[in-house]
């Protein structure tokens, strides 16, 4: 009975309806129209709702757009999601729309290059297809920042190790007009800027973490400083694991005594799988002079393996060996002029 009674009063609602509908017919056109606009309005604050927007600080005008974080780092399980926002910041003077993409990342064995970015292509280790960002167009007014809300859903069959993905944001500059000998205008091509936010997802399971320190030594490769200027240290770490790794350490300087006359703190740096990370590392330190041995011990990011290396250089500051030098001959060339001018006798 009861349904029955739910069933009519639909029907009768349904009926009600369809007879306003035809009522109203003669407007249908301008009411249409309204309907359009009042439809865009909202599905446009809707959109805009969909992100947190806040002022920036400081509204001033950098010529440039900032994202952040630069890298993410997350540990899910097989079947597991997770949520989690880039900052896109505004500060190009004027309202710009961004476009908003996903690609794969791989490690390199070119030592200028941490990662890549492969495009339309896959990795080996890819996460572009379980990255889900709600808009690839994003309208942003000069001095705000959006919040866009990420999103990463690692399949239940997924295999434990890596995956690796960014986040690419980009904005193509309005095309400039130039004029030709003949007066007509033509478009010079947009000078795109691309950013991207690194995502770096570890699948709990069983991994390959195998890696090493392959090369320390000074800026260069030099063995010999002649000034008192900040040391430069690289490193190089090889990864020919399937996880990335964070290697991690310390160098300490010690002169030709053996005391120790300084240490630099190495902090941590990734290093992507099947690929080399080149690291370099200052230090600022006090007057040196002579022979000195930096030594190196840099944990590779798992467990407490270490590989532990040096290397010897020698600090002679020319300039001021210069100035002694020059002090030494003025003081020579003096003592030579002093005994040119005078005699010296014994009393009898």
């Amino acid at each position: 009975m009861f349904a029955s009674i739910v069933c009519a009063t639909v029907f009768a609602f349904s009926i009600s309806v369809l007879v306003t509908s035809q009522a109203s017919a003669a407007t249908s056109k301008s009411v249409s129209k309204s309907a359009t606009t009042a439809s865009s309005k909202t599905a446009s604050t809707s959109v805009a709702l969909a992100y947190a927007i806040y002022p920036l600080p400081d509204a001033k005008v950098y010529n440039d757009f900032v994202i952040g974080p630069g890298k993410i780092e997350l540990a899910l399980n097989p079947g597991e999601s997770r949520t989690v926002n880039v900052t896109i910041a505004n500060r190009l003077g004027a309202e710009k729309i961004f476009n908003v993409t996903e690609e794969d990342i791989i490690g390199s064995r070119d030592l200028a290059k941490a990662v890549v970015l492969l495009g339309d292509d896959r990795g080996p280790y890819s996460l572009k297809d379980i990255l889900n960002i709600p808009s690839a167009l994003i309208k942003i007014p000069h001095g705000q920042k959006v919040f866009l809300p990420v999103t990463i859903s690692v399949p239940a069959n997924a295999q434990p190790g890596g995956m690796y993905g960014s986040v690419v944001v980009s904005v193509a500059s309005s095309p400039q007009t130039g004029a030709t000998n003949e007066g007509a205008s033509i478009a010079s091509n947009p000078v795109i800027t691309r950013l991207a936010a690194l995502f770096f997802v570890r699948v709990a399971g069983p991994v390959a973490e195998q890696g090493k320190l392959t090369q320390f030594s000074l800026g260069g490769n030099r063995s010999i400083l002649f000034e008192n200027d900040p040391v430069n240290f690289d490193l190089v770490f090889e990864n020919t694991g399937n996880i990335h790794l964070v290697p991690n350490g310390m160098i300490t300087i010690t002169n030709l005594a053996g005391a120790p006359v300084g240490t630099v703190a190495v902090d941590p740096w990734f290093a992507m799988p099947q690929s080399l990370r080149f690291r370099e590392v200052t230090w600022a330190p006090p007057f040196l002079f002579g022979r000195y041995v930096a030594h190196a011990v840099i944990n590779r990011g798992y467990g407490s393996t270490t590989d532990v290396m040096d290397v010897v250089f020698w600090v002679i500051p020319w300039k001021i060996i210069a100035v002694i030098l020059i002090g030494l001959i003025l003081l020579i060339s003096s003592i030579r002029w002093i005994a040119s001018r005078f005699h010296i006798s014994r009393r009898q």
